[in-house]
This record gives C-alpha cells, structure tokens and sequence, in this order.
C-alpha cells in the first residue's frame, strides 16, 4: 500500500459517469483487479472523509505505463469536485486496497456481471483474464443507456456480451436476473464474478447457489477511512465450518468475497431481499 500525490493525466466524461486517469506508477504495478483506491478530499473542499474508488484499468507497460483509471459519478456530492479537476493537477491517493479476486485454476469460461459503476472493476478483470486463457463473457446492467460504463469496451473485452436496461434505452428490458441464466447457458460458464448494487449481487448469489456454480463478489459497502480502523464497512461472513460468523470488513478482508457465505439476511434490508419480477419492477 501507497499513499502518493498522483498527476491527473486526464479526466473525461463517459455517459453518466467520469473516467480519471492518473499517473501512479508504484500502485499501478501492484494492483489486481477487485481492489480499490482511496481519493483524499483537498483542504479547500467540504467533507472529510476519503472516498474509495475501484481501479478500473492499471497499465504496467506500453506508452500509458505507471497509470491507473477509476471512475465516479458526479450527480454523487461527496464525489463532483473530482469532476471539475484539472488535466495535471494532482489528488491524494492511497492504494491498492483491498483483496483482489482470484482465477480458476482448470476452468475457462467465465461470466463477468456488473451493474452500473461495478463494470469499472470487471473491465481490469477481463483483461487479466484474457491474458490467462481464459474466456470472458459479460452481463452488463443498468437504470438506462447512460449508466452503462464504456459499453465498447465491455464488447471488445468480451467473447459474448448482453446488456439489460431497467427503462429498456438499450440492450433487453429488465434486470439481469431475467437474463442470467441465458448467459450462462450460452456461454457454458463454470465461474462467475460479479461487482455492483447489493441488491444485484444477492440475485447472483441466489442464482449460483441454485447452480452450484463457484462465484466470487466485489461488496458495495461505505468505507469511511478505507484501511480497516474504522468498521463502518462490515460484512457478515459465515465461518467456513457453518457454525457461527464473522464481522469481516469490506477494505481489508474484502471487498471480494465469496457470495456462499455472506448472510445476506443480515446485510441486506427487506426491501433488497424482495425478488424483481421479470420487468424488474416490485411485485405489486
């Protein structure tokens, strides 16, 4: 882990959200996909606390050597002053953080599932992926056209990908639970990543359980300081026995987990435990 005051390189807007890259060479280097950087708040801003950031792109070779992209949403308050930064300016950042997702040994066919913001992190992955030998097939969620991230990249990295709108602006008319099991049957997918909204994550824990299909998750949580001091970030996870369980946090213990064993009732609200219907509307 790196703390570094890192040069914006450039920042521009893609759909609903922002791209950044920045110069960083010693957390470029050493990092994996599913971890995550921690962006400090400058002195002349309101807000104290760090914002976590995932990395999606880390390059550690070629002409954009040293450099790593994340991506924000600037309708977030906490977040739009990262928007108007400058080209060559520079931020506070600390990383990388957080556990990384790991690969399947044997198997190949792999299904990325994202939702939003969370495509940032699948799009490192299926690189690393891809480099491996490994198949990449993807499942891309959002409300509507606008919130799905760097859409031709996502088919570029992709063997097969499907795209599913809430307001149908793009891609099928739904949510991705309605088109998860079509993938998958597809694809022949043997493992599953997936990163966004906890509500959709639950969806594909439910899914694989139901499959048996091994699956891992990169945790949406809040993290106040990003380094495991303060707790606000945790996630029940069963002990691997099944007797009992842990408070693990999300910044250091995770954000990747393996979905079998979050206590989703505990995590989750009842209105995220409610199943969406086909539409993907709340049954009435």
């Amino acid at each position: 882990m790196k703390r570094v005051q890192a040069e914006i390189l450039n920042s521009r807007r893609s759909g609903a959200y922002h791209s950044i890259t920045i110069v960083a060479p010693e957390i470029a280097e050493a990092a994996r996909p599913g971890q995550f950087i921690s962006v400090g708040v400058p002195s002349d801003r309101a807000g104290l606390l760090r914002q976590p950031f995932a990395i999606a792109q880390a390059s550690r070779r070629g002409g954009w050597a040293g450099t790593l992209e994340f991506a924000i949403d600037p309708r977030d308050p906490a977040v739009a002053w990262l928007a108007a930064a400058k080209q060559h300016g520079s931020i506070d950042v600390i990383g990388p953080l957080g556990t990384p997702f790991s690969y399947p040994t044997k198997l190949t066919n792999c299904l990325l599932v994202s939702e939003g913001l969370g495509s940032a992190s699948m799009h490192f992955l299926a690189q690393d992926l891809r480099t491996n030998g490994k198949r990449v097939d993807m499942v891309v969620g959002a409300t509507t056209q606008d919130e799905i991230f760097k859409i031709i990249d996502g088919k570029r990295l992709s063997a097969a990908i499907t795209i599913v709108t809430a307001d149908g602006s793009a891609g099928e008319r739904g949510v991705i639970a309605d088109v998860l099991a079509g993938a998958v049957d597809e694809g022949r997918i043997e493992v599953i990543y997936a990163a966004g909204p906890r509500r959709m994550l639950h969806a594909v824990a439910r899914f694989c359980a139901e499959r048996r299909i091994p699956s891992q998750i990169a945790v949406d949580a809040a993290m106040a300081c990003g380094t495991g001091l303060c707790f606000t970030c945790v996630v029940p996870i069963a002990e691997r026995d099944g007797v009992g369980f842990q408070h693990l946090r999300a910044c250091t213990e995770g954000p990747v987990f393996n979905p079998a064993r979050v206590l989703w009732e505990r995590w989750l609200g009842p209105e995220d435990l409610a199943e969406p219907s086909a539409t993907g509307e709340e049954e009435r």
